[in-house]
């Protein structure tokens, strides 16, 4: 007798097609008693896993790669399991899942990254399928325990405010989709790896069935400052990524689309913090950049000192920094090395497929308005649809807010079909 054995323990499930989407890869059949012994050999310890939320990420068997992770294809599920919310209400509005599947890094290289599935608990009364937003949480950090997922399952503060970004989407009845964009390695400011991220956890998303979101159902993106570098990458390697993936919409606000340029308006200043996050991301996820090399004394302690921190941790270490603080040239941007990776992670070099909603203020003080409206400039000479709206006065945080109610226009209307603005 030969066939594929699928271990799946309570509250805990891989994916049931792996088995015979092996075969497909050309995979091997083998015995009964072969699938046990090999399973019991390769598979995690699903009886032992800690708790969701319990431990960071980093502790978790759920969020760790399997050995055969190359055989995945990307957005392909790896496990999944339903949890209880422990932050704010969550757990009385919305059934949550965790899903983590197979994506790829900037240089296409397989890893595991999970996404969270929030569903609301009150039945979808609309017309047509219930309408999923894949929201990017700006987490801006440099270690796994600040993650979205992590923020939900466990309640952590600091992780769980980037969560607030879904409440006005739940109170409509839309299910979101969550991604740990950042990855198993946290790298903030890496857009290809992002957009990696984003459109794989919407295909993982899209097969999974058990809360009832399925290939139908219509998508669109969101995401502020960290979270709209994400969104805007995933929008514009969409179509050349994820064909497969139709977004009906995509906004995003207070884009930092230029880590170059946000980097200069940063450097020295009160949040100097985010260029350390960027800096030891960015030396993690592309060491063809060799930003090691660059670094003295002072620079190689405080870009080990960088790792591992949160948002608020990174912004009090690193306040009034400057990069020629670190480094044993006067200006490391201008190093050609270091300004090829940032050029890689400059948006503009593809128009987004779906309609843009992009807003910024003017007197943005943490994200400079210049070079989010060189993206715009780029993406419309490319052909791309943009609705650009801009403040005359605001700040960085408060514009997501003051602008919150027309961006939930934006995604009404993308849904239900109507036509798009375009001020291009």
């Amino acid at each position: 007798m030969w066939c594929y054995v699928t271990y799946r323990p309570p509250g805990v499930t891989v994916n049931p097609l792996a088995p015979f989407i092996r075969v497909a890869r050309g995979a091997v059949a083998v015995p009964v008693a072969t699938a046990l012994a090999l399973s019991v050999l390769a598979a995690p310890a699903f009886a032992d896993d800690p708790p969701a939320g319990s431990v960071p990420p980093d502790q978790d068997p759920f969020y760790a790669a399997p050995a055969d992770i190359a055989s995945y294809d990307p957005g392909e599920i790896v496990r999944t399991r339903k949890i209880t919310p422990k932050l704010n209400d969550l757990d009385t509005r919305a059934d949550v899942w965790q899903i983590s599947y197979r994506t790829n890094d900037s240089h296409l290289q397989p890893q595991l990254t999970v996404t969270s599935l929030l569903v609301p608990k009150k039945a979808w009364t609309g017309s047509g399928p219930r309408p999923v937003v894949s929201v990017q949480a700006p987490e801006d950090s440099t270690g796994t325990q600040c993650a979205p997922s992590y923020g939900i399952s466990s309640g952590n503060v600091i992780a769980g405010l980037t969560v607030k970004l879904s409440d006005p989407m739940l109170d409509k009845g839309w299910a979101v989709a969550m991604p740990d964009f950042e990855g198993p390695k946290s790298v903030f400011m890496a857009g290809p790896q992002a957009a990696h991220a984003v459109l794989d956890g919407i295909r993982a998303v899209k097969d999974f069935h058990d809360a009832g979101i399925g290939p139908d159902n219509p998508w669109t993106l969101n995401g502020y400052s960290g979270g709209a570098q994400a969104t805007g990458w995933a929008a514009q390697t969409q179509p050349s990524y994820a064909p497969d993936v139709e977004l009906k919409g995509v906004a995003m606000g207070g884009t930092p689309a230029d880590p170059a340029a946000v980097a200069r308006s940063l450097d020295g200043g009160p949040f100097s913090g985010f260029e350390a996050a960027a800096t030891a991301s960015l030396d993690t996820e592309f060491p063809e950049a060799g930003i090691k090399g660059l670094l003295n004394e002072k620079g190689a302690a405080a870009i080990q000192e960088a790792r591992g921190k949160c948002v608020d941790e990174l912004l009090t270490k690193f306040a009034f920094k400057k990069l020629a603080d670190y480094s044993t040239v006067p200006d490391p941007l201008s190093v050609p090395s270091v300004a090829a990776v940032l050029k890689k992670n400059t948006m503009g070099s593809a128009a987004p497929a779906a309609p843009v909603y992009n807003y910024h203020a003017n007197t943005d003080e943490i994200v400079p308005v210049k070079q989010a409206d060189q993206l715009v400039r780029d993406w419309c000479a490319k052909g791309a649809t943009v609705h650009t709206v801009r403040a005359w006065i605001g700040e960085h945080a408060l514009e997501a807010v003051f602008r919150n109610g027309d961006v939930m226009k934006f995604l009404a209307d993308r849904y239900a079909g109507k036509p798009a603005k375009n001020t291009c």
